[in-house]
């Protein structure tokens, strides 16, 4: 890496480049970052780097976790006030390099590591690095691109606040699922994020209008795991930095009006043998055994994980009958009522379609929980479900409940935390602290008055 580095650092000077930004992922999928001048981040490249690990001790509104409040012991939490918010460590990804589109400014992925240099027990990015080797040392590479849709307003950070998120202008009005119209009349719009993307090696394979008013839909192009996942976290922050910048704002959440569809967050991935050959489908045009086992794996484990991939209080009025999101695991061939939706395509092309996922949830943890959720249905030889024909809300009542989602976070918290195979497969101290953040998320909701409740009871109870 040092002559690499050498050469990098030789080239920014030159260019007259005068800081670096990095950023690293925490377990609400926000990136946390900083600048940082060249003499640092040659410092950083060559030793690694401390962050405080806070990141992992609040919320996504960077408010501390109480589990005092929780009726868990505070000690024995990952860190607090107890531990005194040491530094975490972290490591710069000398091949996650782009330039942030407008500026002469590098851009680098961090990823944190243990005081060892082995994996950190709670950093998303690492529990996928896990998860993709294991593959690796099965035999199996998995590529993958997700696809987001997302509300965009002609509204600023300021404004927003200044309407308490209520009666916001949307982008453009009307619902225009895959309009050419709307697309056609703010190509300039269209066609500068696209650009955007491009030159920030988010490369987008599409861009469309979806049914609602100011709701766009964007699809990343397939790549190695790893890499897909870092441009999902990454577009998902800079997508924002781009409107943000023309006084617009964009909101990934899972559903921020009961007016319209929920956003999805849709996880496509492919699995290939060592030979290349697609690992999911056989020769003869159908599944094979592991593609089988995989969907297995899929409807065993995925509900029981059901936090990594709907992570907040709003993602659960997303999964409701009805608004094109599932509610229990089901699976069907080009079916896009069910919770896996089975492309077969060609040898290349077959593929999986997660359905689950909102556009609110960590594309790191989206990523481990699938493929590790698909890699131990292979290992135990899985039997899945038998196909959804039609409309999968049509037989989810009748399924068993180990297959049904849970209704709430904290529903599905718990369920996550009574998880040995959680524990198992991604670790007990992540599975615990998880746990714990979701509960917290759940808890924070449930002490709040909602606009809801006021007009419910305000007058009337």
């Amino acid at each position: 890496m040092s002559d690499q580095l050498d050469e990098k650092l030789a080239g920014y000077r030159e260019n007259k480049v005068q800081s670096v930004m990095l950023g690293v992922t925490d377990l609400d999928g926000v990136i946390r970052g900083k600048y940082v001048s060249l003499d640092k981040f040659e410092s950083l490249m060559r030793k690694g780097g401390g962050f405080c690990d806070c990141v992992f001790g609040w919320d996504a509104n960077d408010q501390l976790y109480d589990p005092a409040r929780l009726g868990l012991d505070p000690e024995v939490q990952f860190t607090g006030w107890h531990t005194g918010f040491p530094d975490a460590r972290y490591r710069l990804l000398v091949d996650s390099e782009r330039i942030i589109p407008d500026s002469a400014t590098p851009y680098f992925v961090g990823e944190f590591v243990a005081d060892d240099d082995s994996s950190h027990p709670l950093c998303p990015r690492s529990l996928l690095n896990r998860i993709t080797t294991q593959l690796e040392d099965r035999g199996y590479r998995a590529t993958a691109g997700f696809e987001y849709e997302f509300f965009v307003f002609n509204e600023s950070a300021h404004s927003v606040r200044d309407k308490n998120y209520h009666n916001l202008e949307p982008f453009s009005p009307g619902n225009f699922g895959y309009s050419v119209l709307r697309a056609a009349s703010n190509g300039e719009e269209f066609r500068g994020l696209l650009d955007y993307c491009s030159r920030f090696r988010l490369n987008l394979e599409g861009l469309h209008c979806e049914t609602g008013p100011g709701v766009w839909e964007a699809a990343l192009e397939r790549q190695p795991l790893l890499d897909a996942s870092d441009r999902a976290a990454l577009f998902k922050t800079f997508s924002k930095a781009y409107f943000g910048r023309r006084l617009n704002i964009a909101t990934f959440m899972a559903k921020w009006s009961m007016d319209y569809p929920g956003l999805g967050g849709h996880f496509h991935f492919s699995m290939a043998n060592k030979d290349g050959s697609n690992a999911l489908r056989a020769s003869d045009a159908k599944l094979s055994n592991t593609g089988r086992n995989a969907l297995g794996g899929l409807a065993r484990y995925l509900p029981e994980w059901l936090p990594m991939l709907a992570p907040t209080v709003n993602s659960y009025t997303r999964l409701v009958k009805g608004a094109w999101a599932p509610t229990a695991f089901t699976w069907g061939y080009e079916n896009r009522t069910a919770a896996q939706r089975v492309i077969l395509g060609g040898e290349k092309s077959c593929h999986y379609e997660n359905r689950i996922p909102g556009a609110d949830a960590n594309p790191y943890l989206v990523a481990a929980a699938t493929l590790a959720a698909a890699m131990r249905g292979i290992e135990e030889e899985i039997t899945p479900p038998p196909p959804t024909d039609g409309n999968a809300y049509d037989v989810e009542n009748g399924l068993p409940a180990e297959l049904k989602f849970s209704p709430t976070l904290r529903d599905a918290a718990t369920r996550f935390g009574e998880s040995a195979s959680a524990a198992e497969t991604f670790g007990e101290k992540f599975r615990d602290h998880f746990t714990m953040t979701r509960l917290w998320e759940a808890s924070e909701a449930e002490r709040n008055v909602t606009d809801w409740q006021l007009k419910r009871y305000f007058e009337t109870i």
